[in-house]
């Protein structure tokens, strides 16, 4: 098996995944899984797809991502692996589907208004 590429984004996060045949090693931006997402439900995000396709170790993951927070990061590498897990196996896709593992969450932070104070919120109005 060859090296499987796929990106996934997530807000401005962007992850690249590198999914190839190995034990089950998981390593972002040249480090571990747990030192990049130290808490544990980070961590069952990003592994997710696995755990789903009974995967956990047949695979090894190199991941680059940047942008965005921790948790945007963390379901953008979750988004990339559920595509590669999908090109791995076809019969993946149904498992991965109603769980939405496969949908790019459109969701941004809207941009600031001028003559506002955010997105929304408006300066103080003084009648008088």
């Amino acid at each position: 098996m060859e090296v499987i590429h796929k990106i996934g984004r997530r807000k401005t996060a962007v992850a690249r995944v590198y999914v190839s045949e190995g034990k089950g090693n998981i390593t972002i931006n040249k480090k571990d899984l747990n030192e990049y997402f130290p808490t544990a439900t980070l961590q069952y995000k990003v592994k997710q797809p696995f755990a789903l396709t009974s995967n956990d170790e047949n695979f090894d993951v190199k991941v680059n991502v940047y942008g965005g927070g921790i948790t945007g990061q963390a379901e953008a590498i979750r988004l990339a692996l559920s595509r590669a897990m999908c090109e791995v196996d076809a019969e993946n896709r149904l498992i991965l589907k109603p769980e939405g593992l496969l949908t790019r969450d459109p969701r941004m932070v809207e941009r600031k208004k001028f003559g506002q104070k955010k997105a929304r919120k408006k300066f103080q109005f003084s009648k008088r």
